[in-house]
């Protein structure tokens, strides 16, 4: 069916007990080798990083971008695999969907049980993710877990500890996978892809600040104060907060930094229905509705359009451009 390269980065299923809990510390090809190969595909690995996670940092996933270019440079790989750890897949996969221009599919996998384990979920997902990569296109970049397809736009971890551990609760299931066949049940939508940003030598810091009962301006203006060149609010409800909120962010904003509000809610978009504090007013002094996107990745949003240019009008424009034409019908119909 192809050539696919897998690129492996840690994460659950390269983690092996530590003596005290389990860590990743396998790499690529010892991983490859716990999993079937579909027939008709060669495998390729590049051992990137073998890390858990949650300790991934903006220049891990920089460079995890770049490597996807860099291997799709190649006209003779027929399709990329990642294999990630969960706690922040949904964050690395939406990245490298914003800079994706391939026909060719980038698919993420992993695992919830570590390798070695009789129950193990990673050999199964990882032969789904290949058999995804060899017979999709044009689909952007896309997640594989649990015998389920999803689109990297919009999914989340939405189970701790759970096998089928991914959806996008704002969304219909993209595919299924089974009896070697991977079934689509639509096809996303996506904006244009961004150009590969360079590697910045301090990347910028975005922040991400909940909104709650009693909650105040302490910790947002704390987060500009820190230097936050960019902030996700995370409202209540539709997207909502208080007046003094509202005014941190209209003062954030004039001094240059990138708002983007979501919501704490798991389904359902950001929506302007609210006044004294409610999005209505959040989004009149300058903050930017991320439509279904939840914090991980309406924080990868506000990153990539912070990286894409210095001009603060652009990259509003950037942002407001990474809602898909779907999530601005939601908001319009909402």
């Amino acid at each position: 069916m192809g050539r696919i390269v897998v690129i492996s980065t840690g994460g659950t299923i390269a983690s092996r007990w530590q003596g005290n809990g389990f860590a990743a510390d396998a790499d690529g090809r010892e991983v490859m080798a716990t999993a079937p190969l579909p027939e008709g595909t060669t495998v390729e690995v590049v051992d990137l990083f073998r890390v858990n996670s949650p300790r991934l940092t903006t220049a891990h996933q920089l460079t995890l971008l770049r490597t996807v270019h860099e291997v799709l440079a190649d006209p003779g790989v027929d399709g990329i695999v990642v294999t990630h750890g969960t706690d922040t897949l949904e964050e690395s996969a939406f990245l490298v969907d914003l800079h994706h221009h391939d026909e060719r599919s980038v698919v993420f996998t992993g695992a919830q049980l570590p390798m070695g384990t009789a129950e193990g979920d990673g050999p199964g997902n990882l032969y789904d993710a290949l058999l995804t990569a060899a017979t999709t296109r044009g689909l952007g970049v896309l997640i594989s877990f649990a015998g389920r397809v999803h689109a990297a736009r919009g999914t989340v971890k939405t189970q701790a500890v759970a096998l089928d551990a991914f959806a996008d609760p704002s969304r219909e299931l993209l595919g299924k996978i089974g009896f070697g066949k991977v079934t689509l049940l639509r096809t996303p939508r996506r904006p244009q892809p961004l150009p590969v940003p360079a590697m910045p030598e301090v990347p910028p810091r975005v922040d991400m600040v909940m909104h709650h009962a009693d909650g105040d301006a302490v910790l947002f203006e704390a987060a500009v104060a820190a230097g936050a060149r960019g902030i996700v609010l995370i409202g209540t409800g539709a997207g909502n907060a208080t007046p003094e909120i509202v005014d941190a962010v209209r003062a954030a904003v004039e001094r240059g930094v990138l708002v983007a509000l979501t919501t704490r809610v798991a389904a359902g978009p950001v929506t302007e229905i609210y006044t004294h504090g409610g999005a209505v007013d959040l989004v009149a002094a300058g903050a930017v509705p991320t439509g279904t996107l939840r914090a991980g990745q309406a924080r990868i949003a506000v990153l990539s359009a912070l990286l894409a240019t210095d001009d603060t009008a652009e990259r509003l424009r950037i942002l407001r451009e990474s809602l898909t034409p779907a999530e601005r019908e939601a908001l319009v119909e909402a």
